[in-house]
């Protein structure tokens, strides 16, 4: 029997990261994801004692995070539970939902600034096709980044994320990387 090895969706055995002037980008290789949706007729659940949000909206408590991506769906976020069956717990804690294991088809991004809410701001509008400053922090959104669909959501003012396809995980590190170099070239 081969000995299998896992690799992030950058295909390193390590998550990648870079620092650049204030920014700091990192494959988040450890976030568990399952998607929630709705049944007819069944209650919003409260996976975890999390709140759901609603359009446009994140929010996070104790290690789990929750965004709205339609009407009656939300993605639920495990931090540091990529190697757990998240899903399970997350259907669990759902009763009269149907849920699905998300955690291997996206690639999640984390970039935070070491110099407050500016340079976020400075960089998401080279980024993507929203209004900066109205992605306030505890908002999620999805939009184009370059020729993709991702999820935009400010964790913090200082920190944002970035979760797309695993299947277009090095085109969008490429696209990360290549603005926080300009931005910091520019700004130097």
């Amino acid at each position: 029997m081969p000995d299998l090895e896992p690799i992030t969706a950058l295909g390193s055995n390590a998550p990648r990261s870079l620092s650049s002037g204030s920014l700091t980008l990192e494959e988040n290789a450890a976030l568990a994801l399952a998607s929630v949706s709705l049944r007819r007729n069944a209650p919003k659940p409260s996976p975890f004692g999390l709140d759901l949000p609603g359009p446009g909206g994140w929010t996070g408590s104790q290690g789990v995070s929750a965004f709205w991506t339609g009407p009656g769906q939300w993605m639920i976020e495990g931090h540091h539970r990529a190697d757990s069956d998240f899903a399970v717990e997350v259907a669990t804690s759902c009763p009269g939902c149907s849920v699905t294991e998300q955690t291997d088809g996206f690639a999640a991004f984390e970039i935070r600034s070491s110099m407050g809410e500016k340079p976020i701001l400075r960089l998401m509008e080279k980024l993507v096709n929203i209004d900066a400053s109205r992605l306030s922090a505890g908002s999620a959104t999805r939009t184009g980044l370059e020729h993709m669909s991702v999820f935009v959501i400010r964790r913090a003012p200082d920190r944002v994320a970035v979760l797309g396809m695993r299947s277009a995980a090095g085109s969008i590190w490429h696209a990360l990387e290549v603005a926080i170099l300009r931005l910091n070239a520019a700004a130097a």
